[in-house]
């Protein structure tokens, strides 16, 4: 995933109100953009980070940039903007880079299937309905109704040495898309998590178990019925953004 226009360089000032940054710009002094992350950005945040940043000229946005990638003290970059995720993965499949994933037709944003009428009963009790979508639908045939595979796809970037962990806050809605897929894989459907990694110390990805034990649990339980769950590490530069191989998943 390309970067255009191109990305520029600032320094962070501070991350702020989850979804502000200030950052300072060479003659522009201190300005504030957007920061699309709902995570706690653990190690991402570090007020004299160098960062970059993408400008949108829509005149509607309140905010005219936003935090693409921050880079680390050991020089480390790390692709921030968690909505980024989808394209660079949405770009792999389509050239066929992920070999776990190809696919006579993709298709994003497609909706998670309904289950048995106990299980939906069951959910509507705990407040958990099940309807919603996957990140991405894999077909089998170009005339398939039905997608064989169901994508849920999760930003890493908190690290920990080369360590990476999810999530870096406790996350319901990351829990939720773990049971669906198991739920996927229930009715004969693949379930797949995909861990997109634009963090570029990283090696190897594991759940954030001190963080929010509850989603290890469900992602290990899911793991055991059949869900796969893989990692892709990711180039990043402030040119472009890109999945690189796979790494180990360690449950």
């Amino acid at each position: 995933m390309r970067f255009e226009p191109p990305l520029l360089p600032g320094v962070l000032v501070r991350r702020y109100k989850r979804f502000l940054a200030d950052v300072e710009i060479a003659g522009r002094g201190v300005v504030t953009m957007h920061c699309a992350n709902t995570g706690a950005m653990l190690g991402c945040d570090t007020p004299g980070s160098r960062v970059w940043f993408s400008t949108s000229f829509r005149p509607q946005r309140k905010y005219a940039h936003t935090l693409e990638i921050v880079e680390t003290a050991a020089g480390d970059r790390i692709g921030v903007n968690t909505a980024r995720a989808n394209t660079v993965v949405a770009q792999a499949l389509a050239g066929g880079r992920i070999s776990e994933l190809r696919a006579e037709r993709i298709r994003r944003e497609v909706r998670i299937p309904e289950t048995l009428a106990g299980e939906h009963k069951k959910a509507q009790r705990a407040r958990e309905p099940l309807r919603g979508r996957f990140d991405f639908g894999l077909y089998g045939a170009s005339t398939d109704q039905q997608p064989s595979a169901y994508v849920e796809v999760k930003s890493v970037t908190l690290a920990r040495g080369n360590l990476g962990a999810f999530p870096d806050a406790v996350s319901e809605r990351a829990r939720r898309h773990v049971e669906a897929l198991a739920r996927c894989v229930a009715i004969g459907s693949r379930g797949v998590l995909l861990y997109c990694v634009p963090h570029t110390a990283i090696r190897r990805v594991t759940p954030a178990d001190d963080i929010d034990p509850e989603y290890g649990c469900a992602l290990r339980r899911a793991a055991d019925a059949g869900v796969e769950v893989i990692a892709y590490g990711c180039t990043v530069s402030p040119q472009e953004i890109t999945l690189d191989g796979a790494l180990e998943v360690v449950l």
